[in-house]
């Protein structure tokens, strides 16, 4: 079933979103790094391609119906942050930005009656709720150490225990 040019065209801006959502968190990695928190910048790495996945997860479903990928300018992240805790309410903060373009295209299918696209979207939606999870606990978590320097590096370190 071949996609309709609407939802390729609603894919297609996702797929840049994504890598655009890959983009922040290396950016955030990077942030961490300069302020030696190897294992917050280890996990933010980790989480960038996971965006990267999901981009080509995207991709994949657009192509296997004969749809074309376009993309488009990625435009520069934000690079630095007040805090640990800033960069990771600022992650949930875009987590929820992904969610909510995630349940946009969704809604555009079942419009369309795109029932090939609903699986796909399936996976995201509970990839979605993993990702809102992860970033607001961290975030929890680092508002429970607040100036506690050892805490923060313990939570650093398990932090750079993630592997997928």
């Amino acid at each position: 079933m071949e996609i309709s040019k609407e939802l390729q065209d609603a894919i297609n801006d996702q797929i840049n979103f994504e890598l655009y959502s890959g983009y922040i968190y290396l950016s955030m990695a990077a942030y961490f790094e300069s302020i030696n928190l190897s294992g917050m910048a280890h996990w933010m790495k980790i989480q960038a391609g996971e965006e990267y996945e999901h981009a080509m997860r995207f991709w994949d479903h657009v192509t296997d119906r004969g749809g074309r990928i376009i993309l488009t300018d990625i435009k520069g992240p934000t690079t630095e942050w007040d805090s640990p805790l800033a960069a990771f309410e600022n992650a949930y903060e875009h987590e929820k930005i992904v969610t909510e373009r995630i349940f946009k295209i969704g809604k555009l299918a079942e419009k369309l009656g795109d029932k090939s696209a609903i699986p796909m979207l399936n996976w995201f939606y509970d990839e979605q709720v993993e990702e809102e999870e992860q970033t607001q606990r961290i975030a929890d978590l680092l508002k429970m150490v607040g100036d506690q320097k050892g805490a923060l590096f313990m939570l650093d370190g398990k932090l750079g225990q993630r592997e997928k």
